[in-house]
């Protein structure tokens, strides 16, 4: 399960690994409504993840890190969104990892400056799926967050946890070229 938090709108990927390949379950968005009262969105953000893991029952549970901008007060929100996400996935025993944006469009698209409609597009066609449509960008960030913690794991960067490439190699003799 991939999510990609925010206050306003979070995004969700599911994704079923399969070997080598990924096949899509679901993606869409939780959209907090319009209060204005920041601990019912953060009370709502938490309900509603319980409510994914329970319909999907993933294994692992890998989230989007919060980017750095300006404004502080946006931060703040998107921090504590992603908190109570993590506190979600934690509650029901899920392992959790964290990816920077970077490096979720690096694993994805091949450059950390790809753009969100790259990145759905990336994402149907590593899942052989239709094109993504624009209103599905929350969404597909979400799926994008999943496939790059698929990809990680398919390469031994996490699980394994190997100390340098001597060691990749070692435990990957068929990447040599």
């Amino acid at each position: 399960m991939g999510i990609d938090p925010g206050s306003n709108i979070m995004g969700f990927g599911i994704i079923r690994v399969n070997g080598s390949k990924l096949n899509l379950v679901d993606l869409g968005v939780v959209k907090q409504g319009r209060t204005d009262d920041h601990f019912e969105k953060l009370k709502y953000i938490f309900a509603e993840t319980i409510r994914l893991i329970e319909l999907y029952t993933p294994h692992e549970f890998a989230i989007e890190a919060p980017f750095f901008g300006n404004n502080v007060q946006s931060m703040l929100k998107l921090g504590r969104a992603q908190g109570v996400a993590i506190a979600a996935a934690l509650s029901r025993d899920l392992p959790v990892v964290e990816y920077s944006p970077r490096k979720v469009k690096q694993s994805v698209a091949g450059t950390g400056s790809a753009s969100k409609e790259q990145i759905a597009a990336m994402c149907a066609h590593i899942l052989q799926t239709p094109p993504f449509e624009v209103k599905h960008l929350d969404a597909t960030d979400g799926l994008s967050v999943a496939i790059c913690h698929a990809l990680q794991n398919r390469h031994g960067d996490i699980k394994k946890g190997l100390s340098g490439w001597e060691a990749f190699l070692k435990q990957n003799p068929d990447r040599i070229k």
